[in-house]
């Protein structure tokens, strides 16, 4: 078996690297990030087998990006587009504690992947499918081509695993509400935030979030609080999880990092209270630098926050 699979759109970056804001300021770095492919990251950099499927740009960005995840240990599967770029996202620091995040992504090579993108016998081999509601919301076609691979994972034996990563710039709230249930109706494993949840089940406390996903289908429910932990609902058992106390510098793709982590333990046989506290340690790492994907932590670093332990390597 292949681990875990994901499917998903990976854009180009350009980041502010330093407090100002690109109205005025011009100093800026190249990256990427991508919410499958970040989760992909996580899990690999944790010792899962981890594989992700995308479509780029036959562009300078595209290129780097498909390098790039090579490089972290992930199995690429990568469709060139030669009459569509790479997205883009745009992201600086207007003031200290704020980031702004802009996306030029429609009609772009990620919004355009097909089912002939998506080879069948990637889907066979998988042990969890892993899609957001990015994808979803991307394209028509985006949306057809991701549930039916996760259809056809499902179908192969897979568990499958969705993160409704509502995006607002995408679509409607309604238009969000109707997909995340039709993903909910598929999915084994479901994760999102209490907010993201609200959208498609109503307001409540985790507790009744998670129950009311649960009864669409779904047997793990883990919603994400952020700064206040997290909680999730698997067959009937609870865990409430506590945060990890850290210094933040960002924290745009600690939900990935949670995710991520998360599905290495599964994949691994840990129980849930195991799966929950790793997310968790996981997520606050992913707090402590700047990038979407640089600061997923290794098993190391997640030892070294559960311990405690000094923050000086010596």
């Amino acid at each position: 078996m292949s681990g875990l699979v994901t499917v998903g759109e990976s854009l180009a970056l350009v980041y502010a690297t330093r407090t100002g804001g690109f109205d005025s300021l011009a100093d800026a770095a190249i990256s990427f990030g991508g919410a499958e492919s970040n989760v992909a990251i996580a899990a690999a950099r944790l010792g899962a087998r981890a594989t992700w499927i995308g479509r780029l740009g036959d562009d300078a960005f595209g290129r780097r990006i498909e390098r790039a995840i090579r490089g972290e240990g992930v199995d690429v599967v990568v469709t060139r587009d030669p009459e569509a770029p790479t997205a883009l996202m745009i992201k600086d620091r207007p003031a200290l504690g704020r980031t702004r995040v802009e996306y030029y992504r429609a009609g772009n090579a990620g919004s355009r992947i097909a089912p002939q993108d998506v080879p069948r016998e990637v889907l066979n081999e998988a042990e969890i499918f892993h899609f957001t509601g990015i994808a979803l919301a991307l394209s028509p076609q985006s949306r057809a081509t991701v549930l039916g691979a996760a259809r056809d994972a499902k179908a192969a034996g897979a568990t499958v695993s969705f993160d409704l990563n509502h995006r607002s710039k995408l679509w409607t709230r309604d238009q969000a509400a109707t997909a995340f249930r039709e993903a909910f109706a598929l999915a084994d494993i479901v994760f999102a935030g209490d907010d993201e949840a609200a959208i498609a089940v109503g307001d409540g406390a985790p507790a009744q979030l998670a129950h009311r996903i649960a009864a669409s289908g779904p047997s793990e429910v883990v919603i994400k609080l952020g700064e206040r932990g997290a909680w999730a609902l698997e067959n009937g058992h609870t865990h409430a999880q506590e945060a990890f106390r850290v210094p933040v510098a960002d924290t745009v793709g600690a939900g990935d990092a949670f995710v991520g982590a998360y599905l290495a333990e599964r994949l691994a046989g840990r129980d849930l209270a195991e799966r929950m506290r790793t997310a968790a340690a996981a997520g606050a790492c992913a707090c402590r630098g700047d990038g979407d994907w640089e600061m997923m932590p290794t098993r190391r670093d997640i030892d070294e926050l559960v311990a405690g332990g000094d923050p000086v390597s010596r």
